[in-house]
């Protein structure tokens, strides 16, 4: 039988000229989407990948089936509550979607029907832990009162590629805004819908980005607009029941380094409108009570400052929790005033007046110089911030997260400590004394729900503003999700829910956490050491004949944090160590790690994961000739990184969505994402040292002759975020230098996004696909 031929993309030099240097490009005219012959060539990859692949057919149709086993697919949601209803989502088993559905409260209906009975008896009273306890919902069973507001399955139909973009409910539950995208761009449709008729509402907005926010009332929407490059730019707002051609402007964001996105506070009185990117933001806020209302600038992005704003309400008194980096990196928060900021804002040179067109030449020319139009929005000299006295100190240990969560009760802290993410409490009290004069205090003083394991995550789930209790998600590497609500005034967390698994028990498995040794000191004097998790079954010892699959992806301040896979559980079961390499540029270790991992110290990524490789492989957890490595996105660069620089160390690498080709992404800043991408990379536009450095490493412009491993780009024609040419044109130039056997694949998903194909039995699949594709270059594929 004939080994398949690859296809051959032809040859048009493109050139491009930047610091002198002159790069020419062969394959770079495989961008054009538009093109019959691009398209063809793709559908011919697609073929060529499917004739290599054949073989692992079985394996994947195994792989998958177990999947689907372990997976409870006829399940549901704990019930969250907002006003008088239980909201909750129910999956049934052979459609691809969930299904939103709701009941409403037991204590306003006995409210409801105690008034009717006698408007003048006393009141229907039920305990506040009582109320907030949500109802029992089992699969297949309907609850009496159950209505389906939204049957994502029934809108999906007849589309190639479904996915919600954000649903916003008002506090009557009335009304519903809802996002949908039919093609995989992230290119949003905005429609309405009147949850008491079921019928949707005659406007429709079309190209929005994301979702919407609804008033509180359900009288009119705010939702976002992306330019060219699909960075959300423009703010406007929508009344319902008008022309959307007549909806207001309220902020446009010009600095093409800035992404805005706004957030209602937690008492919904104010909408927040953030604009930044990984290294800093600005801060504007509007009444939400006044649909009049227009931004106000709190702090101005020429301080670079990395914040966020939380109104609190405080024995009669609003005001602003700001958690920040300006003590240091790993953020503090500190509480001050509305005035003291809007003060501030206007010595620096901000202010407002009319929007639009109706700006003065004066506020219009300010506006240009700083990239920010809004009412004339205008800044000058940057200085030191007074936020306020300190209520959370800076600690070099502990990581607060961007921003906390302010209940009538208590403020909520997400905090990470030593890799691990938790939830924290810090009472009002603490607040108080601080207003009074009093200090601060430590991150690490605060207390929190505890569980038994080392490694776990506790994520925060839900915390309305007058509930009793906060509702937390807790997940390790071993145990599947459990929802936990926590009542504010002590005791146990309630166990709510536990994500069942068939076939699955947890005594079958170990995970252990490693410390891996670089060689380098940091600026403490302490050696630096790469947290790597492995997982595997308890019989697998590490006795240097296991298959080893390395998992990477080290940017943004993305944390790998502990989660229980199902489909991991199919490399498991084959014998397979799964190892995460916990690698610099991501943020398990605070922000001096992702800081070393950026920028002119990118690198260090993919030193990080090699050296992990190694260590991995001299402990015996991997055979040095049974090792892959996976990774998507920006971890799909460190995949492309890593078949550069140490091609032999790995048998087969999976590169999920691939950033490869970022050098010539982000020097076109026409492109979607490309100027956001400087904060993290450097501008190489205008930085020699930055585009000198970036070319040094850049996974399509340093492909060699080499004896490449087996590799397999998997992508997708509209993803907006890593663009499908990318992968495409890497796979072109791999071809031409690989020295070896192994086959280059692309396999790219024709209707999906840049999370894939929609649905979860297509997200299966595809998982399947990736797995086999490991299994069996690494001699992996029978079950021990």
């Amino acid at each position: 039988m004939s080994t398949p031929t690859p296809p051959r993309a032809k040859k048009i030099p493109t050139e491009r000229t930047h610091h002198g240097d002159t790069v020419v490009d062969p394959y770079e005219w495989l961008r054009d989407k538009e093109s019959k012959e691009v398209i063809d060539h793709l559908h011919a990859e697609n073929a060529y990948t499917e004739a290599m692949t054949t073989d692992q057919q079985p394996l994947r149709e195994a792989i998958f089936a177990e999947i689907k086993h372990r997976t409870v697919e006829t399940d549901l949601s704990v019930p969250a509550r907002r006003g008088d209803y239980w909201y909750f989502t129910r999956t049934i088993e052979g459609e691809q979607h969930p299904i939103y559905c709701r009941v409403i409260s037991q204590d306003a209906v006995a409210g409801t029907q105690h008034e009717e009975a006698d408007p003048t008896a006393e009141a229907v009273t039920v305990s506040p832990l009582a109320a907030w306890t949500p109802p029992q919902v089992e699969p297949g069973v309907t609850l009496e009162g159950e209505e389906t507001y939204f049957d994502t399955n029934a809108e999906a139909a007849g589309h190639p590629f479904y996915q919600l973009g954000g649903i916003s409910i008002d506090d009557a539950g009335a009304v519903m805004a809802y996002a949908e995208d039919t093609s995989g761009d992230e290119h949003y449709t905005l429609r309405f819908r009147d949850l008491t008729t079921g019928e949707n509402l005659p406007e429709v907005v079309e190209n929005v980005h994301g979702g919407a926010i609804l008033d509180p009332t359900g009288r009119w929407a705010y939702y976002m607009v992306a330019d060219a490059a699909w960075r959300p730019y423009r703010l406007y707002q929508h009344t319902l029941g008008t022309d959307p051609a007549e909806d207001r402007l309220l902020l446009e964001v010009t600095n093409e380094q800035l992404w805005t996105f706004p957030y209602l506070s937690a008492d919904k009185r104010e909408l927040l409108i953030s604009s930044g990117n990984s290294e800093y933001n600005e801060t504007r806020i509007l009444d939400a009570t006044d649909p009049e209302a227009e931004p106000v600038l709190l702090i101005g992005a020429e301080h670079r400052l990395e914040h966020s704003v939380d109104p609190v309400e405080l024995d009669g008194e609003r005001l602003l929790l700001i958690t920040h980096n300006q003590d240091g990196p790993n953020k503090s928060v500190s509480v001050t005033t509305r005035q003291a900021l809007e003060e501030q804002a206007a010595a620096d040179g901000g202010g407002t007046g009319p929007s639009g067109a109706d700006q003065s030449s004066a506020d219009q020319s300010a506006a240009e110089q700083t990239g920010t139009t809004q009412a004339g929005t205008a800044h000058t000299q940057p200085g030191q911030l007074d936020l306020g006295p300190r209520v959370l100190q800076h600690e070099d240990t502990v990581k607060i997260d961007d921003s906390v969560t302010v209940t009538a009760t208590q403020i909520l802290v997400t905090a990470r400590v030593n890799t691990i993410e938790s939830v924290y409490l810090l009472p009002l009290d603490a607040v108080r004394q601080v207003r009074a004069g009093g200090e601060g205090v430590p991150a690490s003083s605060l207390s929190g729900p505890q569980f038994d394991e080392e490694m776990f995550t506790l994520s925060l789930a839900q915390a309305e503003y007058h509930a009793p209790v906060y509702r937390v998600v807790y997940t390790s590497w071993l145990t599947p999700p459990r929802i936990y609500d926590v009542p504010h005034a002590g005791g146990e967390p309630l166990l709510r829910r536990e994500t069942p698994v068939n076939d699955f028990a947890a005594e079958n498995y170990a995970a252990d956490r490693l410390w891996v040794p670089t060689g380098e000191t940091g600026p403490d004097g302490q050696e630096i050491r790469i947290p790597v998790t492995v997982i595997r079954r308890t019989e697998v010892q590490p006795d240097g004949t296991n298959p080893l699959v390395v998992y990477g992806y080290g940017s943004y301040e993305i944390s790998m944090d502990p989660s229980m896979q199902i489909a991991v559980l199919s490399l498991l079961d084959r014998g397979i160590v799964f190892a995460i390499a916990h690698v610099r540029g991501g943020g398990e270790l605070g922000r001096r790690w992702y800081d070393d991992g950026k920028k002119l110290k990118k690198t260090n990524t993919f030193r990080d994961f090699i050296t992990a490789t190694d260590y991995l492989v001299e402990q015996g957890w991997g055979a040095a000739d049974r090792v892959a490595a996976m990774g998507g996105s920006a971890g799909g660069l460190l995949m492309g990184a890593v078949a550069n620089m140490a091609p032999q160390k790995y048998r087969a690498i999976l590169a999920q969505v691939p950033f490869v080709d970022n050098l010539t992404s982000i020097l076109d800043p026409e492109l979607p994402l490309s100027a956001l991408e400087w904060e993290e990379w450097g501008n190489p536009i205008t930085d020699e040292e930055v585009y000198r450095y970036m070319k040094s490493y850049s996974p399509y412009e340093n492909v060699h002759d080499a004896e490449y491993p087996a590799i397999a780009a998997v992508t997708s024609l509209h993803d907006t975020r890593v663009l499908y040419v990318e992968p495409a044109k890497w796979v072109q130039r791999l071809r031409e230098h690989q020295q070896g056997e192994a086959p280059i694949l692309l396999k790219i998903e024709m209707d999906g996004g840049h999370g894939g194909a929609s649905g979860r039995y297509e997200t299966w699949k595809e998982r399947a696909w990736d797995y086999a594709f490991f299994a069996s270059w690494l001699q992996a594929a029978e079950r021990i």
